[in-house]
């Protein structure tokens, strides 16, 4: 089981975007001292929600920074940025990090991010299949050009080659897809492409999405080797205390405002109304679904959504505090407290827990 650290750079009412920024570098720093395997990097424009503009620049700062920690992008907007020039930088902090960067990619949402950066409305609802064909085409091949109806030019030679690695270890780096309805899984599948959960689907909602991703991919021609391999990700928060209530109390007394204060800054590109979730009653749903109290607890809710969907790398937000030193400590215990117990038999046994405490859980 691989479980690393999702960081938004959340900046919660009171704070400056500096302090926002600081604390999302310090929590990959403490990532890797505590032993965790990775950090993914989230991207919002014009909004607190997340003040991460760029997940690939801060991706390059943090794999700097680290020297054995894996860096992801969770995920840069592929609609508000050009596939090429996307390619570009994912090939060379590939090469520069050896190896250890993962370009998680997704639609995001039909905010005003379209009309300041130029794609407009068609790149979100119609494009984004064709751009990421052609960002998979630039981290694969040698020279690459476009006809499509969004992208048109000649071809050009691949500077810097993903391929070139000095360890010859593998063709480029690896891409993600986040993937939030049947038709994004199926688009994914087709391409053999692993999925990245988010952090509202209960494990019910992911294992249909990870069976509908298999036999899409088994019907597209990928091997059964190459699906039963695919490394989907889930994304959570996590928040560990010596209590669960401890744990609980610490997130329902800080996300809502953080979510009041983010979600009513989106603003959409064409005038349509956008139903937002309710900060309290999203955080209250986030610590029923999620690794949110004592570290035996943690672990065995990780357990168990592994045996329920088959996924075995984790995301986990561990910022939910909002505060810098609650961040570090609670990034410490789930690398020192909650990864030792992930042992080879837990998923089963927490799964069979689970089973008897809730009926029909599986039933599905």
């Amino acid at each position: 089981m691989r479980v690393g650290a999702f960081v938004l750079a959340a900046q919660f009412p009171g704070q400056g975007q500096g302090e926002a920024l600081h604390r999302a570098v310090r929590t990959a720093e403490v990532a890797e001292e505590a032993g965790l395997d990775s950090v993914w990097l989230a991207e919002h424009h014009f909004v607190p929600y997340g003040v991460c503009p760029s997940a690939v620049t801060l991706a390059g700062l943090l794999l700097g920074r680290t020297r054995r920690l894996r860096v992801g992008t969770a995920v840069s907007v592929l609609p508000s940025t050009h596939p090429v020039a996307l390619g570009e930088q994912a090939a060379l902090l590939h090469l520069a990090s050896g190896g250890r960067f993962t370009l998680g990619v997704g639609r995001g949402g039909p905010w005003v991010d379209l009309e300041v950066f130029g794609g407009g409305l068609e790149s979100y609802e119609k494009h984004f299949p064709e751009s990421l064909d052609l960002l998979r085409r630039w981290l694969t091949q040698a020279r690459v050009g476009a006809a499509g109806e969004r992208y048109a030019f000649r071809e050009v030679a691949v500077v810097p080659r993903p391929s070139e690695a000095l360890d010859g270890d593998g063709p480029g780096p690896e891409v993600i897809v986040a993937c939030t309805s049947p038709s994004s899984v199926r688009m994914a599948a087709r391409r053999g492409l692993p999925m990245l959960l988010g952090m509202h689907c209960g494990d019910e909602n992911k294992a249909e999405m990870v069976a509908l991703w298999r036999s899409t991919a088994l019907a597209a021609g990928h091997s059964p080797e190459h699906v039963a391999a695919a490394g989907h990700v889930s994304a959570g928060v996590c928040q560990i205390a010596d209590s669960t209530a401890d744990a609980r109390e610490t997130l329902l007394k800080s996300m809502p405002g953080w979510l009041r204060l983010g979600l009513d800054a989106y603003v959409t590109v064409d005038g349509r109304v956008r139903a937002m979730r309710d900060p309290l009653a999203y955080t209250e749903l986030l610590c029923d679904l999620h690794p949110v109290g004592t570290p035996q607890l943690a672990a065995d809710r990780l357990a168990a959504t592994a045996a329920r969907t088959g996924i075995t790398r984790f995301a986990l937000l561990a910022e939910g505090s909002g505060d810098l030193a609650a961040t570090e400590e609670n990034v410490r215990r789930l690398g020192v407290e909650v990864l030792p117990r992930l042992g080879r038999d837990l998923p089963a046994r927490a799964l069979a827990q689970q089973s008897r405490s809730s009926g029909d859980w599986l039933s599905s």
